[in-house]
């Protein structure tokens, strides 16, 4: 892809943040993915396991240099790696979302937020030790430009730590494909392939991970069934666990989950 159609994409993803104006088919698919799906990660511990695995995998803070990548007005990690670290910069397109972000930062001298394109010549600070990349990666179809970039941004033996959406399971592959050409944000909304997964395994070494509702995604189908509710939840966790431990090891469970957590390092 070149630079011009990239910066251009850009642009129209800016806006669309800005604006928050999502067409049906971009409001259904959001209200499936962040009503039920975030629904069931929460009753089982999905959120707060993934909170608790992330807060592990960044560790001592207090002398890195930290980039909150594409993190619009905050993520849930956002203050304590501000709190925490010798340095901390956020970016995000989002100028509306930054603006938020840079009010609660006010009172950390250490920390500094601006709304800047990752990719552009603008951004010019570098040397990370952690990229901080929640929900953010799969928001580049240059997946190789990207990777480049990330490399270059990284201190020696740096860290990324991400979380971004598969599309690697047919049930889902099949409903993505489905709905993409009516969502809002399509041109900048690439679930991970296999092929993409296998890119940052090459360029990176992939030092843990994690997938999420393999298994578990069909979670809503046991709401249908004559159970106490203390039952099916048993029944969710379990299938989580499942889901949790054998993606770790297992790239054909992984490829079965809808979300992967990754804890990659610069190679030497």
């Amino acid at each position: 892809m070149s630079v011009r159609k990239t910066e251009d994409i850009n642009l129209k993803q800016k806006e669309f943040y800005e604006t928050k104006k999502k067409n049906l088919a971009t409001k259904t698919w959001f209200a499936l993915r962040n009503g039920i799906l975030r629904k069931v990660r929460k009753d089982i511990g999905v959120e707060k396991q993934i909170h608790q695995l992330h807060l592990k995998w960044c560790g001592d803070l207090s002398n890195k240099k930290v980039l909150d990548l594409g993190c619009y007005e905050g993520n849930s990690l956002s203050m304590h790696l501000a709190l925490n670290s010798k340095a901390y910069i956020a970016i995000d397109l989002s100028e509306k979302g930054i603006s938020h972000l840079r009010n609660r930062l006010k009172n950390i001298e250490h920390a500094n937020a601006y709304a800047v394109d990752f990719l552009s010549e603008e951004f010019t600070e570098k040397d990370f030790d952690l990229i901080y990349a929640y929900g953010v990666l799969h928001h580049f179809k240059d997946v190789e430009r990207l990777i480049r970039r990330l490399k270059e941004k990284l201190n020696t033996n740096g860290t990324i730590i991400s979380n971004d959406p598969l599309q690697t399971s047919l049930p889902i592959k099949l409903i993505r494909t489905i709905y993409r050409p009516f969502q809002s944000d399509k041109d900048w909304e690439w679930p991970f392939s296999k092929k993409v997964y296998y890119q940052f395994e090459n360029a990176f070494k992939i030092k843990e991970r994690r997938g999420m509702l393999a298994k578990t995604k069909w979670f809503f189908i046991v709401n249908f069934l004559p159970l106490s509710a203390e039952k099916k939840l048993g029944i969710g966790k379990k299938w989580h666990r499942e889901d949790w431990e054998k993606s770790r090891d297992s790239d054909s469970y992984m490829f079965q989950c809808m979300h992967l957590t990754m804890l990659m390092q610069k190679k030497s």
